[in-house]
């Protein structure tokens, strides 16, 4: 019999100091947007800051513009997909 309750005294013990450590785990932090989903919200200020950038390389800003003409994008909506594209 002292057998049986040591073994479920232990059991108890084992469980109440379960629960109290998944107590202490923090709560999982939001997923934080991606870049390309900030993007869409830059001001026109961070736009035209990172376009003077891109500019640089004609070549690539001209066929990554070209492509979201191609893809009928255009205001914001074009930001996230050139940032990609300029950035790929």
């Amino acid at each position: 019999m002292p057998r049986i309750r040591l073994a479920i005294g232990a059991a108890i013990f084992a469980a109440s100091f379960a629960l109290a450590a998944q107590a202490q785990t923090p709560a999982p932090k939001p997923a934080e947007p991606s870049m390309t989903t900030k993007v869409q919200n830059w001001t026109s200020k961070q736009w035209n800051a990172a376009k003077r950038e891109w500019t640089k390389d004609k070549s690539k800003w001209d066929a990554c513009n070209r492509q979201a003409t191609d893809r009928h994008l255009s205001g914001r909506k074009s930001w996230s997909f050139i940032y990609d594209c300029m950035k790929a």
